[in-house]
């Protein structure tokens, strides 16, 4: 094979450089949240993608979330609650109370009710 038939094969974009954040530090950006998701209160979010795979199939970020009372439908998430407080109804299962320290998982398609009581901010990895 020729050098020139080197350059026809598709060569994969190097990983990311690992890195380390404090998440309490990080600024966050505005995301929009649908009023039609607003159950009550007045509830705004904010967030920012630290990593995203090239296909998009893969998320990792902060995101958090004043107080309030929305609905949702989850992806497949793993996040972890690094301040404030919250209470997840899912449809059709359990309750889920959440605080600082915090581990959850979320399927795809989760229906949920999100009491936030105290701003909530955690660190997740999504999964699509």
């Amino acid at each position: 094979m020729s050098t020139s038939d080197h350059s026809a094969v598709p060569v994969p974009a190097p990983a990311p450089a690992s890195f380390a954040v404090t998440v309490a530090d990080v600024e966050l950006e505005p995301d929009d949240l649908d009023p039609a998701q607003i159950v009550s209160g007045d509830p705004v979010v904010t967030g920012k993608v630290l990593w995203e795979s090239a296909d998009g199939r893969q998320v990792r970020g902060i995101w958090q979330i004043t107080p309030g009372v929305v609905t949702d439908v989850e992806a497949n998430e793993l996040f972890v609650v690094v301040s404030g407080r919250a209470t997840v109804e899912v449809e059709g299962g359990g309750t889920l109370e959440l605080g600082p320290g915090s581990a959850c998982v979320l399927r795809e398609g989760d229906k949920t009710v999100w009491t936030v009581h105290e701003t909530l901010r955690k660190a997740y990895h999504i999964s699509y």
